[in-house]
């Protein structure tokens, strides 16, 4: 397969593939892209995109999960499981109301997500914040963390929202370091319990709303930028 790339042709542009079997949505996304200067390779199937990364990584995928034959889960397990292609962002676009396929994909690896229909412009933020972070790196656990008006420093476990300190319990700041580590991110609540987990972290998927309810009301006004995924999970605002 070959790659059909749009855009300019400059060295310098990074390279979205585009898995998407409706011709018509191909092109929207594609010009949309082009226009912010992207190249775009734009494939029909979930083979034909296994074939096309094969070929060449892009920077990114933008993945539809409904495709014929090989469907879109399958190609982001495959990519999420080969060391090659492990750290290859991936943005699935699903119709609205699957949740159930959104949460999957993210615990398979995805990096973000899109409900049908999407606004273009929508898209091109999602992946050019994705593609910030990717360039961001791994965020140092170590490191003190302030975004918007909170503080966390991970070593003497304290948290500061406007210069004043909030008193947490142990899961309540694990929750809160790991979410404001990754402003715009968004994670279930499986990936939640996963990232805080170990010796003193009594946390369950179900016990992660009340804890979020709890957090929230602790913080004040500043609880305001944790943000409710419906169906799906939390994320800080970014």
């Amino acid at each position: 397969m070959g790659w059909g790339f749009s855009g300019n042709g400059a060295m310098t542009e990074e390279t979205v593939l585009v898995v998407e079997d409706e011709k018509d949505i191909q092109d929207i996304i594609s010009y949309n892209l082009t226009k912010e200067g992207f190249r775009t390779v734009c494939v029909g199937s979930g083979e034909e995109a296994m074939g096309a990364v094969k070929s060449r990584i892009p920077d990114i995928v933008v993945l539809d999960l409904m495709l014929p034959g090989m469907d879109g889960l399958s190609v982001c397990r495959q990519l999420k499981t080969s060391p090659s292609t492990k750290d290859l962002p991936v943005i699935i676009a699903t119709a609205k109301g699957d949740e159930a396929d959104i949460v999957k994909g993210l615990e398979m690896g995805a990096d973000d997500y899109v409900t049908k229909p999407f606004s273009p412009k929508v898209l091109v933020a999602r992946v050019k914040a994705v593609l910030r972070r990717k360039a961001a790196g791994t965020p140092d656990e170590t490191a003190a963390v302030t975004v918007h008006d909170i503080t966390i420093h991970p070593g003497r476990r304290e948290v500061m929202v406007e210069g004043n300190p909030v008193e947490l319990t142990f899961t309540e700041f694990g929750i809160l370091h790991f979410l404001a580590g990754r402003p715009g991110w968004v994670f279930t609540r499986y990936q939640i319990v996963d990232a805080v987990k170990g010796e003193g972290y009594a946390v369950t998927e179900r016990s992660v709303d009340v804890q979020i309810v709890g957090l929230r009301k602790k913080l004040g006004q500043a609880g305001k930028h944790i943000e409710t995924v419906r169906g799906v999970g939390y994320r800080f605002r970014e």
